[in-house]
């Protein structure tokens, strides 16, 4: 193993770069003759579009042009579609309503878009958005899914009565009722997945520019990877060839899946380009933002567990209503279904499983992936439903367990719900974290913190989830006069460290110190194709082309040096950046061949850098799983949390950079924590969203994150791919959401509470001990 090689903590090498102000974000890019604009949004969560009024904004000082539904209506402009036809009940697809551009006859949220004001400067085009006038005619909103489904709630769209998107259903309803019939006993929770803004720490920025010559868009913006933008701009709103849409992604400052999608500013640039002939930017407020980009979770579950006499599952019921917004977002659909219900068997024996779901339309900001996209919502289901089960069994938490746990000798496992899991060992992670956290001593720590006054709890989730083999990936490897590597791959990194991890590949395969290598993402043009970055797929798709394509290098190379060393290319090895003929010591450096070949100075190929691809296409998908425990203390006279200890044991499979994977569990749980204690998007009766800005919606601070003690597992490698690793980006805020409210529930359980949802802000708490207070005089009475 080198020094920078696989395996290793490398430190990130782009870290100089980005934080000596070196980075280059879309912000960054500033184009000849550029112009600005400003995209004027309702006030109102549901109404019709009585008339724009856009005379003064017109004239308005450095105005040059207030665009409305009319004028992309002139040019033929499309929506933006949802590309996750999912089918429901019966084989019935999605509903699918327009999603347009700018709402030209009803506004369905606060922050739809109604027009866009271009000017000379960012300062004029925000004063001449105040001056347009929108006279709408007030419908009535509806927020709540439940709500949107009842007989008399608003309609949202024609194409979808009764707001009902799609009804959707996996599993066996039939054994899944023999399983409950035959119960010992049920346990039974209703619970609240809240919605969540995603507040990336770089907002949303796009510039668009068209060649007039030459018929062909430019749009520059923050992404999650441009090839599944390409198609939807080209094809679906401008109804252009695909080679007329280049996109290019810059360096990106978080995503979370929030950054995959088209958005209409997207297309708003590139038209208003289009028409001016002048490079057209918007940039994104925080405020902005959380009126426009996709938001997350935003789930109602009712979900039985059936179980035998010895506290074993017979069987699993789920019914959940899935909150999507005003429109269908690009994924919308998928995730609440075939991204989430696929995964809600958890780590379990299960014989039956049955899960509905209904998603829903309501005057909201559209829902759609957002870290761990589904899976968050499956395992934080199945976790607080297990620690409901043992208390109806009269079990210890840990061994209900153990007792439903799949087992080592059990895998392969089919779940039944399309997911083969192929390796691991389940019940040993949750006794290392147990035993970790001191779990067998918590009661005495819980005697003594009562005596304190203090609610002390302790709780655990064992997660896992579906990531990794999505899609193909490819990989282009330019070996250089100077023995440098360019490499050309279709992920893009959002700050994960892309860069590092595949600097320690190629150094595996070829020697290179991590600084001999420069990366190109996010250019469509320059990449052959690509998945982009979700799904925490980047390092094994990515990883197996690279090391596919440095395989080719080397015997490309070979020949090269071959000549070089007037020997059989068959006599020639390579290692460590060298190549010698076997059994001498005659050598010659791989920097020295990249320059022999860049010169052209072998017989039998041109002159030209040695270029090669790799490719690959994947085969199944990988189960990264762990367990998470944490014990929290809580003040019952106010309702605060303190999160005292956080132990967290993964298994990833073959790790190729254990600070990496360290940083993104650690930003993950961090996320996790917020939504368990925090964070929460609320809307008024009237379709407002109350929780606007950072004045009223609570991000997780530097003090609400405990230090986190974390142990990677790496003697379990997946058995389905060629690097043996199982993904690590979405882990974090799988396992913590559970993890925490399990606790949480656990220090609450000895005064009665039986119910607690996220956010646990401290007036929930406080209000939910009150309650039980309130219970238990009754009850004494």
């Amino acid at each position: 193993m080198g020094q920078f090689g696989a395996g290793q903590g490398l430190r990130r090498v782009e870290d100089q770069r980005l934080l000596t102000g070196a980075g280059r974000y879309t912000d960054d890019v500033d184009l000849p003759g550029q112009v600005y604009g400003v995209v004027v949004r309702s006030p109102v969560a549901h109404a019709r579009i009585a008339g724009i009024d856009a005379d003064d904004a017109k004239v308005a000082p450095g105005v040059l042009a207030v665009y409305t539904a009319t004028d992309l209506a002139e040019d033929g402009l499309g929506g933006i579609p949802c590309i996750a036809p999912m089918k429901g009940k019966g084989g019935e697809i999605v509903k699918m309503p327009p999603h347009p551009v700018l709402a030209g006859r009803e506004v369905h949220h606060v922050g739809d878009a109604v027009a866009f004001v271009v000017a000379e400067t960012q300062a004029q085009a925000e004063e001449a958005a105040a001056l347009v006038v929108v006279d709408y005619d007030d419908l009535p909103p509806v927020t709540d899914s439940a709500a949107a489904l009842a007989q008399d709630a608003p309609q949202l769209h024609d194409e979808a009565p009764g707001n009902l998107a799609l009804d959707w259903e996996q599993g066996n309803r039939a054994a899944v009722e023999a399983a409950f019939a035959a119960a010992d006993r049920i346990a039974r929770i209703e619970l609240v997945n809240n919605r969540v803004v995603v507040n990336a720490m770089e907002p949303r920025v796009c510039l668009g520019e068209y060649d007039r010559e030459q018929e062909r868009f430019t749009l520059h913006t923050g992404s999650q990877g441009t090839f599944r933008m390409r198609p939807q701009l080209a094809k679906n709103i401008f109804g252009v060839p695909e080679e007329k849409m280049h996109i290019v992604t810059h360096d990106v400052g978080g995503g979370f899946g929030m950054k995959i999608f088209v958005y209409q500013e997207h297309a708003l640039v590139l038209f208003a380009a289009r028409r001016l002939g002048r490079p057209v930017r918007w940039l994104g407020s925080r405020s902005e933002g959380f009126l426009s980009d996709s938001q997350g979770r935003d789930h109602v579950t009712t979900a039985e567990m059936a179980l035998d006499a010895e506290g074993r599952f017979l069987g699993l019921r789920v019914d959940t209503l899935a909150n999507l917004g005003a429109y269908l977002s690009n994924f919308g659909p998928y995730i609440p279904t075939g991204a989430s219900t696929p995964m809600l068997s958890g780590l379990y024996r299960i014989p039956a499983i049955y899960a509905e779901v209904k998603c829903v339309f309501t005057n909201t900001v559209p829902v759609d992936a957002y870290r761990g996209a589904g899976r968050p919502e499956a395992a934080y289901m199945m976790e607080r439903l297990v620690d409901e089960a043992a208390r109806v069994a009269g079990l210890d938490r840990r061994e209900i367990r153990y007792r439903n746990f799949i087992r080592p000798e059990d895998l392969p496992y089919d779940t039944g719900l399309d997911r083969i899991y192929d390796s691991g060992d389940y019940g040993r992670l949750l006794r290392e974290a147990a035993a970790a956290i001191g779990w067998d001593g918590f009661e005495a720590r819980r005697a003594e913190a009562a005596k304190r006054g203090k609610l002390l709890g302790i709780g655990s989730a064992s997660y896992v989830e579906a990531c990794g083999g999505l899609g193909s990936e490819t990989a282009e490897l330019t070996l250089d006069a100077e023995g440098g590597i360019n490499l050309v791959i279709g992920t893009m990194t959002n700050g994960q460290g892309h860069h590092t991890a595949y600097a320690q590949l190629i150094n595996d395969k070829l020697g290179l110190d991590p600084e001999k290598l420069t990366l190109q993402q996010g250019d469509s043009e320059i990449a052959l194709k690509g998945g982009g970055t979700g799904g925490s797929r980047s390092l094994l798709m990515g990883g197996v082309a690279i090391n596919r394509a440095s395989d080719k290098v080397i015997e490309t190379a070979k020949k090269v040096a071959s000549h070089l060393l007037e020997a059989a290319v068959e006599d020639i090895g390579f290692d460590d950046g060298v190549f010698s003929i076997v059994g001498t010591d005659r050598r010659v450096t791989l920097a020295e061949v990249g320059k022999a070949a860049v010169e052209g100075n072998t017989p039998d190929r041109e002159a030209g850098p040695i270029r090669e691809t790799g490719e690959y296409d994947a085969e199944a998908m990988t189960y990264p799983n762990g367990c998470h425990a944490c014990e929290l203390e809580v003040d019952g006279e106010t309702g605060e949390i303190a999160i005292k200890r956080y132990v967290v044991v993964d298994d990833f499979g073959r790790v190729i950079n254990p600070l990496l994977v360290g940083g993104q569990v650690h930003g993950g749980i961090a996320q996790g924590i917020g939504q368990a204690l925090l964070e929460n998007t609320v809307y008024d009766e009237n379709g407002q969203l109350l929780t606007a800005s950072y004045m009223d919606y609570c991000m997780p601070r530097a003090d609400d994150i405990p230090d986190i003690e974390l142990t990677l597992v790496e003697d379990m490698p997946c058995t389905t791919n060629p690097m043996g690793v199982k993904g690590a980006g979405e882990a974090g805020c799988i396992g913590a959401p559970p993890a925490v409210m399990n606790a949480l529930r656990d220090a609450l359980d000895p005064l009665g509470v039986t119910r607690i949802d996220m956010p646990a802000t401290p007036q929930r708490v406080w209000r939910a001990i009150q309650d039980a207070k309130a219970g238990s005089r009754a009850a004494a009475e």
